[in-house]
């Protein structure tokens, strides 16, 4: 049973120790193509080692924005924890680069889940376990259909977002969205660091996906599908491309894959039957 939001709310101040907060840019000098010095920006990277009940799990390369959920997230989809009641605490300390989660939950495989690692196609190579592929046969998403107006207009709306990219680059962002509404966006240096983030939040607040959109700047590979897949989130829009098992997984957990999507220009790879192309006349 879902927790009302005002329930949500409560558990997650008790439950999350720390809002850890650190600079997401740092100004710097450059010199631009006409041998000037120019004021610039940097997008921050620090590592984030990940432990789960004092063991050593990971250490992400990460922006910082949000570390209590990136860590959350994190643990969850790779398999390490899945009972949100059964979490004591989440406490990032920066001083020592350091997540600590400690949970009542019985973790006596985890040795076997570490064993099973494979580095994925991650911007700054990310790391997955062989928890990642649980339970993707108990997953049942809706299918809903999106009208081609209402995409023209969440990518119009997403312009508002992408601060850091911005600023400095080098960074990817990934967005909750409900028809062209953007509820939640996230950027880091990693596109799996930002979906991760977002899961953690939506766990924490105990949000349903079916109603969802999710968007990211990345490309869609096997492990964004996956994420987003158990999530609950039925339809997965991207400004980059798709690799063959990503498409692969969406076919298999019937997800709308939509991908090169800017401005008025997108590609269904999957879910085609359920786009409404209300727009093909003023095109």
């Amino acid at each position: 049973m879902t927790d009302t939001p005002q329930v949500a709310a409560a558990n997650k101040v008790k439950l999350v120790k720390t809002q850890a907060q650190v600079p997401l840019t740092l100004p710097v000098k450059a010199i631009d193509d006409k041998g000037e010095l120019v004021d610039k920006f940097v997008a921050c990277e620090r590592p984030l080692t990940v432990y789960l009940n004092w063991r050593p799990i990971v250490t992400l390369m990460t922006l910082g924005a949000k570390p209590e959920s990136l860590t959350l997230g994190y643990l969850k989809n790779q398999g390490f924890i899945s009972d949100l009641n059964l979490l004591e605490s989440v406490i990032v300390d920066w001083d020592v680069n350091s997540a600590v989660v400690i949970s009542k939950e019985t973790s006596d495989d985890i040795e076997e889940k570490l064993s099973e690692k494979t580095v994925t196609s991650g911007c700054g190579q990310g790391t997955v376990y062989g928890g990642l592929m649980q339970g993707l046969d108990d997953i049942s998403l809706p299918t809903p259909s999106i009208k081609q107006s209402l995409i023209y207009q969440l990518l119009k709306n997403i312009n508002a977002y992408n601060d850091t990219y911005k600023n400095a680059g080098a960074v990817h962002g990934c967005g909750i969205c409900q028809d062209d509404q953007i509820l939640a966006f996230v950027e880091d240096v990693g596109r799996h660091n930002a979906v991760d983030t977002l899961a953690g939040d939506m766990w924490l607040e105990q949000q349903a996906g079916a109603d969802k959109i999710f968007y990211t700047t990345g490309r869609l590979t096997s492990e964004m599908v996956i994420k987003v897949a158990k999530m609950g989130i039925p339809i997965l829009l991207s400004r980059s491309g798709v690799t063959q098992m990503g498409l692969e997984l969406a076919q298999k957990l019937g997800i709308t894959l939509i991908a090169r999507a800017k401005g008025r220009h997108f590609l269904v790879y999957h879910g085609a039957e359920t786009i409404e192309f209300d727009c093909l006349a003023k095109d």
